[in-house]
């Protein structure tokens, strides 16, 4: 398997364990061994307790993990971590100078007698009492932390952290249509849930509003629609894709830039419900694709720069990807920075090369994975 059908799998593996929690331990294993790490987890802290919560880990005996949550947890350098950026990757060198870090009590009591040298930890969310982070500790052999492992995380943190959120506020299988209801409520994108033909079974309160304005997405006997023709076509081919499988639609389904009648701009991703444990959470609603819809304004707490950090994008780089997200093809992109078509499309190339994709509706996608899904 070459690393792009690699990283595929293990999204949708991500993915999967929002809907189902015991599948957690699994992904963080695959996580392990795509970043070449040797112990990994998702934990949480709050300003209110000094000791940490493993939520699920890999790599670690029960033993070691309950040290490390009552004894070790306030000495380790990734306690720090709720000062840096969600999604922002750091390394033990970044919290503190590594020759302290190999004399303290944590190096020396709990990570060297188990072989670990250095670890990296990314955000997932935070608040001002509490953080959720993910943690990849690397042990002698593997070595330091380093740019490739640092690449490879920024590919599936996004992606990490939308599922740790999904996980939180959807639980289809055990939550009534009400209770999901309510939850879903809080997200900041709309959501609609439909049949292979389009209807519309459920629509979140972001959703609805989107529904009442009228003038991107309607309700016209029952089925979803979009105000446009050409886009509506295509939202019936990927709900007819979705009823089909996967392998019609794709695992991680696809992104669509949508235009609303008064030239607003969103982003729609369509998530096909039919795989796994997404297929036994959409049968309970007879759905089988779930469309996510945002204004492709990059309305995102995190700075623009974080992807340029994470696929080393420079300056015009990233003001071609942005515009891009924002108006549209490459003669729209020329027209509003004032740059000459074959410009944008050489440094559209460079953006394919950088963020391993090929279409600029990958690119959509990619920009829209940093965006946060819920309201503030």
């Amino acid at each position: 398997m070459d690393l792009g059908e690699q990283l595929s799998a293990l999204i949708g593996s991500i993915y999967d364990a929002a809907l189902d929690r015991t599948l957690w331990t699994s992904v963080l294993s695959k996580i392990s061994d795509f970043v070449d790490g040797q112990a990994t987890g998702l934990l949480s802290r709050d300003s209110a307790s000094k000791f940490g919560n493993a939520h699920y880990y890999v790599g670690l005996d029960s033993h070691q993990m309950l040290r490390y949550s009552e004894t070790y947890f306030s000495f380790d350098p990734m306690a720090t971590l709720p000062r840096f950026d969600v999604e922002e990757i750091v390394s033990t060198p970044d919290l503190v100078p590594y020759d302290e870090f190999r004399e303290g009590r944590f190096y020396q009591e709990w990570a060297k007698p188990q072989g670990f040298v250095d670890a990296a930890g990314a955000v997932l969310e935070k608040s001002v009492t509490s953080c959720a982070y993910l943690s990849v500790n690397r042990n002698e052999s593997q070595g330091m932390v380093d740019d490739e492992m640092r690449r490879r995380m920024a590919l599936i943190i996004p992606h990490v952290r939308r599922a740790v959120l999904i996980g939180k506020v959807i639980e289809l299988r055990q939550t009534e249509a009400a209770t999901f209801a309510d939850i879903t409520d809080s997200l900041s994108a709309g959501i609609f849930l439909v049949d292979a033909s389009a209807r519309l079974l459920h629509a979140n309160t972001a959703g609805k509003v989107i529904l009442r304005e009228g003038d991107l997405l309607r309700v016209i006997g029952g089925r979803l629609a979009a105000a446009d023709t050409t886009t509506d076509q295509a939202l019936r081919e990927s709900f007819a894709s979705a009823g089909r499988g996967d392998d019609a639609l794709g695992i991680m389904g696809i992104a669509m830039p949508l235009i609303a009648s008064d030239g607003e701009r969103y982003v729609g991703h369509v998530s096909p419900l039919t795989t796994g444990k997404r297929r036994s959470a959409g049968a309970r609603y007879d759905a089988v694709a779930a469309l996510f819809v945002r204004k492709a304004a990059l309305e995102m707490p995190s700075s623009p720069e974080i992807i340029a950090k994470a696929y080393k994008l420079t300056p015009t780089e990233l003001r071609v990807l942005l515009a891009i997200v924002e108006v549209g093809g490459v003669p729209e992109v020329a027209a509003t920075l004032g740059i000459g078509a074959t410009t944008v499309k050489t440094h559209l190339g460079r953006l394919f090369g950088k963020t391993g994709t090929n279409r600029q509706a990958d690119l959509v996608k990619l920009v829209a994975g940093f965006a946060s899904p819920v309201t503030s």
